[in-house]
């Protein structure tokens, strides 16, 4: 229930507003992170004692925006969005605060939610848990002296959600381990029970205890830092440096948040919540400006585990909405992180006493070859005839850490008008204890001895508010199929035709039963119905072309699907609304997943027609984990990938205004005489094996 209550614009007036940023997306300043905290503090001055969650950008609607961007209209206002705990309240207080004129506005007190979890209340559990008697008795029990609650850790999770205590008070479970040395891997020694702890009055309230007792494992730490590798096989020797250079610097343009690069452009934004966000992507086709994208992030994401034994059914983290892909977000460091010539972002976020709170290079920006580009050689004359363009792409990237895992997401932009989203996921198996000779199969797998890692699935949620040549989109189902007729009919007598097929969304029910279908080589296409192209006769469009599309395999009405309805579709197509952000709602800690909340309430009864109008699109894509021991005990990156192309939006390959890393028409072949191509700049090449090396670099 929601409680509304309106603060009169005259409490706060009195503070002077900070300067304005040079663009309405940006994210918020350090100096009106401050500004906002001041208002939010001085409104509420007979309140007991503030804990600030959230303090960020309230971005502008989209219509004020436009209206701003393409209409000569005026500039949006400058919001800032809080979230915010009150002493001896339950459930929180959320509002808008007016950073032009200094004042709070639609305060409203939200109850039955609990909020995001930040680092800080992550960071101050595992104290509680080692000092916590009850804890320590059951550490005794696993077999660790009392006098070593030291060398006791935890990783803290939301609770997820659990029946016996709903959403009553903010808690974490603990997932247990111990390290002989602060430097062990503690994933190697897990712990049988799991501490349920309340984040605010900072107290063990519970202990899950499971019926079959697991004590601490005898065997040797898994560790993976220098020493430890090195003492069990030594480092290899055959290792060379590569080197990244850009002699004459980058190929992009940076104006505050706003990027240029390759005929692109879009501004680069940063949140608590989604971490990068990609807004107002335009390309520039030979002077005609055409908008691609209004808005695309990762909007949540789900980590259900697949052990259905003890409380294991709670492990399905969503890391997004319970704890921030910004608010995990790592500060990159070059040469480790990133390679090459980098522009960095930072990130600024409120603590909880409200001070602003600064990640250095949060996001980093650089460009890598990509490979080829296009190539075509004749064999008329040996090959002699050919031209070659190699890539160039842009990556903007960041690297956050939920607990366990690291997630590193990279934005990708390519030279024929493509987007791509890269993901690699890397860090820790989450582990469970095992006792000797226990079988762990099928749910999970033995990846070190007594070291459990369960089967899970890492899911997650694209949005995508398009804007493909303008306003009005729909989206289409893409498959190939055979052609009509048998063997030997008429219409297909040698039996080998086969055509592509399209199927328009008119409803959001539409998109609902479009599921991923390897053997149709299903995509979908983002079309502008009214936007033709000439050649094809088809609409423009950007097709979304994703492989690794794995759906949520727990149960219909299981809690971890009634949390994430999302990660059971592989594409969901709503009408656009200023507020339809993230599909799991708006306080996803402890939500029971029941109700009409989030992307089940904007999808309603499925009969809201999608076809020729303002639409987000919601993509589902992942993989399904089953751990080897390969992956223990640090994880070998592993990639996830899809791509936004262009389709009938061009008229010919948009890139071949690239200049070409090697051309030789059949003309200048004949001249040449068939002469040897030799390399104008690396020399070095020759040091790989003698002598033997060639190019294509030059005449």
């Amino acid at each position: 229930m929601e409680r509304l209550q309106q603060i009169a614009s005259q409490a706060t007036a009195s503070l002077a507003p900070p300067p304005a940023p040079a663009h309405p997306l940006d994210p918020l300043s350090p100096a009106e992170i401050t500004a906002v905290v001041e208002v939010v503090k001085k409104a509420h001055s007979n309140a007991k004692a503030l804990s600030f969650n959230v303090v960020t950008l309230r971005e502008p609607t989209k219509k004020a925006y436009l209206s701003w961007k393409e209409k000569n209209g005026p500039l949006p206002p400058r919001m800032a969005q809080f979230v915010i705990l009150e002493a001896g309240k339950t459930g929180v207080q959320e509002g808008i605060v007016d950073i032009s004129n200094m004042y709070v506005t639609g305060l409203k007190h939200v109850e039955g939610v609990q909020p995001i979890l930040t680092v800080e209340d992550l960071q101050s559990t595992e104290s509680i848990i080692r000092t916590d008697p009850s804890v320590i008795e059951q550490c005794v029990k696993s077999g660790i002296p009392a006098s070593d609650m030291h060398k006791v850790y935890c990783d803290p999770w939301t609770i997820g959600y659990d029946e016996r205590w709903g959403n009553s008070a903010r808690l974490q479970q603990a997932m247990m381990y111990y390290r002989s040395d602060e430097d062990d891997s503690q994933y190697s020694h897990p712990l049988d029970f799991i501490p349920i702890v309340d984040t605010e009055e900072k107290k063990v309230i519970y202990i899950d205890i499971p019926e079959v007792r697991r004590p601490l494992s005898k065997q040797p730490h898994s560790n993976f830092y220098p020493a430890d590798a090195v003492k069990k096989h030594g480092y290899r020797t055959d290792v060379k440096p590569i080197n990244i250079t850009q002699p004459e610097g980058v190929s992009f343009k940076m104006t505050g948040n706003v990027m240029e690069w390759s005929n692109f452009k879009f501004h680069i934004g940063f949140n608590y919540r989604e971490g990068i966000v990609l807004s107002d992507i335009t390309y520039n086709d030979h002077g005609n400006v055409r908008p691609l994208f209004h808005r695309m992030s990762l909007s949540e994401m789900v980590v259900p585990y697949g052990d259905p034994s003890f409380k294991h059914f709670r492990k399905h983290a969503l890391d997004i909405g319970e704890y921030g892909a910004g608010y995990m977000t790592n500060p990159l460091a070059l040469g480790c992180d990133c390679k090459g010539v980098i522009h960095y972002l930072d990130a600024h976020f409120a603590e909880r006493s409200g001070a602003p709170l600064t990640v250095k290079n949060a996001v980093c920006i650089h460009e890598e070859d990509e490979g080829i580009l296009f190539k075509h050689s004749d064999f008329r004359d040996d090959f002699n005839t050919t031209i070659v363009t190699r890539a160039t792409k842009l990556v903007i990237s960041q690297i956050f850490t939920a607990a366990n895992y690291e997630y590193c997401i990279y934005w990708v932009f390519l030279q024929d008008g493509s987007i791509r989203l890269d993901v690699k996921l890397t860090g820790i198996l989450n582990t469970y204890v095992s006792n000797p000779g226990e079988k762990v199969a099928p749910w999970g797998t033995e990846v070190y001895p007594q070291v459990n890692a369960h089967n899970h699935q890492h899911l997650f949620s694209l949005r995508l508010d398009p804007r493909i040549d303008g306003d009005n989109n729909s989206v289409v189902q893409s498959d190939v199929v055979p052609g009509e007729g048998a063997l030997g009919s008429l219409e297909n007598p040698y039996g080998n035709a086969w055509k592509g097929q399209g199927t328009v969304f008119k409803t959001v029910a539409d998109s609902l039963k479009s599921k991923a279908n390897a053997q149709t080589a299903r995509s979908w296409d983002i079309i502008n119905p009214s936007s033709i192209n000439p050649y094809s006769g088809k609409p423009a469009s950007f097709k979304i072309v994703s492989g690794q599309t794995a759906t949520m395999m727990a149960k219909d009405n299981s809690i971890p699907a009634k949390r994430a309805p999302w990660a059971k579709n592989t594409i969901t197509v709503v009408k656009y609304d200023e507020d339809r952000l993230y599909p799991s709602g708006m306080f996803v800690p402890q939500c029971s997943g029941e109700g009409q909340v989030g992307i089940k309430k904007w999808v309603g009864d499925g009969s809201d027609s999608v076809e020729n109008t303002d639409i987000i699109v919601f993509h589902t894509f992942g993989i399904s984990h089953v751990p080897a021991p390969e992956d223990f005990p640090l994880m070998p990156a592993e990639p996830i990938s899809l791509l936004i192309r262009p389709r009938n939006f061009f008229t010919q390959n948009p890139a071949l205004d690239i200049p070409p890393s090697y051309a030789c028409t059949t003309k200048e072949a004949k001249i040449n005489g068939g002469a040897e191509r030799v390399s104008t700049v690396d020399s070095a090449s020759r040091l790989a094996f003698s002598n033997t090396a060639s190019s294509c670099c030059k005449k």
